[in-house]
């Protein structure tokens, strides 16, 4: 079977979107099938619906129905194959509820053969959007893949051993509410010097990367690393304290949540429903919805090293029980096989 994704980014990006598709192609090329990604961030249209003539896949599969959707579609159009879409998280959380993008999230869902979302909490939302939709929604959890690179975080910004690290990966965009956590942090380090913030991710929206970058700027215990590669990011999650993700909405399980999980991390996140699926609050990670009370469980965790210890070992647990690389792929090879009779009608 030859398959083709077409996603907004890849490689060396280290965007959501990014990492998920990376994982996906590896998995599915050690079963055995033919897997060409085109990325709109390395090509420009017309390129991408010339590489998927020659190609010509058996199924083309975009991620996010605003930014990849149109194009897949039109390709397996031209070609007569059948398209699957994966929503991702802006495109079903945003721009199915904005007037100006609504009408291509639409197009694109009802023109689909499948819609691949990240757990049952996005199918229910978008089925009470769109009722019709619900024959052709296929749940497919996340897993994780999180291979390190060598980066010794504590001596390249010469932290003390007892510094307690809250470790924020994230591109720098408005979704993200990456200011969210900078004056209850400062607040909190006044009280406790030890507590020292780390964000590293490249800025997406320059207007919010100005902004955080100024919030930052006078705080000598905050430090912003910029884009690193995954492979250090992964490298860096097993020497912080905690993981923080204040995302404002998500299109199902956070890479950078399940890979903090998976490595034994304490994870520390906004209370939405993408955070909630994976999340168990006070057993295997933290949710707050409000400040007061962002603030109050990092001063727990702060103080409660063995806390911090069974948290994390609960969450690695979750993670390597109910979230296996296997079952992500399988579902996705399960979903193109039945399709893939379709090709040519």
């Amino acid at each position: 079977m030859n398959l083709a994704l077409v996603t907004p980014y890849y490689f060396p990006s280290v965007r959501g979107n990014s990492i998920t598709v990376q994982r996906i192609e590896s998995g599915l090329r050690d079963q055995g099938l033919t897997v060409q990604v085109f990325s709109l961030d390395q090509h420009g249209a017309e390129a991408i619906l010339a590489g998927l003539r020659r190609l010509d896949p058996d199924v083309v599969h975009a991620f996010h129905a605003t930014a990849a959707g149109p194009l897949a579609l039109q390709a397996a159009r031209g070609l007569g194959i059948p398209a699957v879409i994966t929503l991702t998280g802006t495109d079903v959380n945003l721009d199915l509820f904005d007037p100006a993008r609504r009408p291509v999230v639409l197009e694109v869902l009802e023109a689909v053969q499948a819609i691949v979302v990240f757990h049952e909490a996005i199918r229910d939302k978008l089925v009470r959007e769109v009722p019709t939709l619900r024959p052709r929604v296929h749940v497919i959890g996340q897993t994780v893949q999180c291979d390190e690179k060598v980066y010794d975080l504590r001596a390249k910004l010469d932290l003390h051993p007892r510094d307690f690290v809250c470790f924020q990966p994230a591109g720098i965009r408005r979704v993200k509410d990456i200011p969210f956590v900078i004056p209850p942090l400062t607040a909190m380090q006044r009280r406790h010097p030890q507590l020292k913030y780390v964000l590293a991710g490249p800025v997406i929206e320059p207007e919010e990367g100005e902004r955080v970058k100024a919030m930052l700027r006078d705080l000598p215990w905050a430090f912003c690393l910029g884009a690193l590669s995954h492979e250090e990011i992964c490298a860096i999650l097993p020497s912080v304290d905690v993981v923080i993700n204040s995302s404002l909405s998500e299109g199902g399980m956070s890479n950078a949540v399940l890979e903090a999980m998976s490595k034994a991390v304490p994870v520390l996140a906004s209370d939405i429903e993408g955070n909630r699926s994976v999340i168990v609050d006070g057993q295997d990670g933290f949710l707050f919805g409000s400040e007061a009370e962002f603030l109050a469980k990092v001063e727990r965790l702060l103080g409660n090293p063995a806390l911090r210890d069974a948290i994390g070992r609960r969450a690695m647990q979750k993670i390597a029980a109910h979230f296996p690389l296997e079952a992500e792929i399988g579902g996705h090879l399960r979903l193109y096989q039945s399709l893939a009779g379709g090709k040519g009608t």
